[in-house]
């Protein structure tokens, strides 16, 4: 049937939704989740995730120097439309004083409070990442433009230099940014994600040679298995605002603005 013998789709919720549709349709598919939001639900993570979590420490760490030294906020915008994710580990990993995420809607004079608070003990800088869906309280996300043939239309950006112009009008600390954009999506993997496509690659063709299509092969506790697609899309993994990594984030005395 279409002459295609089978289709392997690498991808995150949008991909593996249209492989879903293709298996309706009597196509034979196999999903692999790939995404570096990690924002599947049906996996425990995806590739690609945790280089983007490395490229984003890696900049936490060289804006700590720059903002040290001349006594500045200096805020990384990260991706992160949905979901959280990169931002609380890279924020946690390269010692952020504030993480601002789309889980967590912030208020502006919370997060200018902290810096405040940092200024008053003696800390000349602060660091804020912010994940590019971050909205404050009652209010909506940063939207940089729309495109309207687009499948996707809206755009969102500029989340860094809304927070920093508040912030310089609260506290009249100079503040800069640094927009990571799609640096966070290409160069070296790290060897976890290399390894981590290589296992999902292998049983990707395993479910093949055993003919179980409209899967997708996952990853949980610690072991490679499989899920179907319905399991695998429609319903996105998020940061839990009372979940491991926010309480031990708040343990170290990172704000999130909301108090």
């Amino acid at each position: 049937m279409h002459e295609i013998d089978c289709m392997v789709l690498v991808g995150g919720d949008g991909t593996l939704t249209s492989a879903l549709e293709f298996a309706h349709r009597g196509l034979k598919v196999v999903g692999v989740p790939k995404t570096i939001d990690n924002d599947l639900s049906a996996t425990d993570i995806t590739f690609g995730f945790m280089t983007a979590v490395e490229t984003a420490t890696e900049a936490i760490d060289k804006l700590h120097s720059t903002a040290e030294s001349q006594h500045r906020v200096m805020i990384l915008e990260g991706m992160g439309r949905y979901s959280g994710w990169i931002a609380v580990e890279a924020g946690i990993a390269g010692g952020a004083d504030v993480i601002l995420i789309p889980e967590i809607p912030y208020d502006i004079n919370k997060v200018a409070r902290k810096v405040m608070e940092r200024k008053n003990a003696g800390k000349s800088f602060s660091i804020i990442v912010a994940a590019e869906g971050a909205k404050p309280v009652g209010g909506d996300v940063t939207v940089s433009k729309i495109v309207a043939e687009s499948p996707d239309p809206v755009r969102l950006g500029g989340i860094g230099n809304k927070i920093a112009d508040e912030i310089e009008k609260i506290t009249s600390i100079e503040t800069r940014v640094t927009v990571l954009g799609h640096l966070q999506r290409g160069g070296r993997p790290i060897p976890y994600d290399r390894i981590l496509s290589t296992r999902y690659g292998v049983a990707a063709v395993e479910l093949i040679n055993q003919g179980r299509f409209g899967m997708m092969v996952s990853f949980q506790g610690g072991d490679i298995t499989a899920v179907p697609l319905e399991e695998a899309v429609g319903t996105l993994k998020t940061v839990s605002p009372d979940g491991e990594l926010v309480r031990i984030a708040k343990s170290l005395g990172v704000g999130f603005g909301d108090e």
